[in-house]
């Protein structure tokens, strides 16, 4: 006779927020595709979009590094949606200019957005939406707010945002 492996005794939060996490990309990056960018892509045209940054401080905002940042402005460039230009404060820096048609894809994609989530929200019965929301705010301002120091790196080390 084996020995029985224990369960667990507590809700595995790793793998609920590691699912849904997942499945919620996937759907965000499937309605994003209707405009043709990525999530990605529209965080950073957000984020360029509020003031002038360079190409670093969006891939910090953005949660990104630098060669993945590069691509998407890469990507951005080729679509019309952005472009590299010398900031106007330090002439050894570029910026990146959000386009007329970059303008569009943030306020089409801010809706896009908006309704994924609601979605989501909408599949929650209406007393428990602010709950959860009120909960997950909680747990991402509170204990989850940054991560841990460890010997063995979670994919990459991520900054904590402020």
């Amino acid at each position: 006779m084996s020995p029985s492996t224990p369960g667990p005794q507590v809700t595995d939060v790793s793998a609920l927020l590691a699912h849904t996490s997942h499945v919620l990309a996937t759907r965000m990056t499937a309605a994003f595709g209707e405009l043709g960018i990525t999530p990605r892509a529209f965080c950073v045209l957000h984020h360029a979009l509020e003031e002038e940054r360079t190409q670093i401080q969006l891939a910090e905002l953005s949660d990104l590094d630098k060669t993945t940042m590069v691509v998407t402005v890469d990507e951005l460039e080729q679509a019309g949606l952005a472009e590299r230009r010398p900031s106007t404060t330090d002439r050894r820096a570029r910026i990146i200019h959000v386009t007329p048609a970059g303008e569009v894809a943030v306020t089409e994609g801010a809706g896009i957005a908006d309704r994924v989530h609601q979605e989501v929200l909408d599949a929650l019965p209406g007393d428990e939406r602010e709950v959860f929301a009120r909960a997950l705010a909680r747990l991402s301002e509170g204990i989850l707010a940054t991560p841990v120091e460890s010997d063995r790196p979670v994919r990459r080390a991520r900054r904590a945002r402020s």
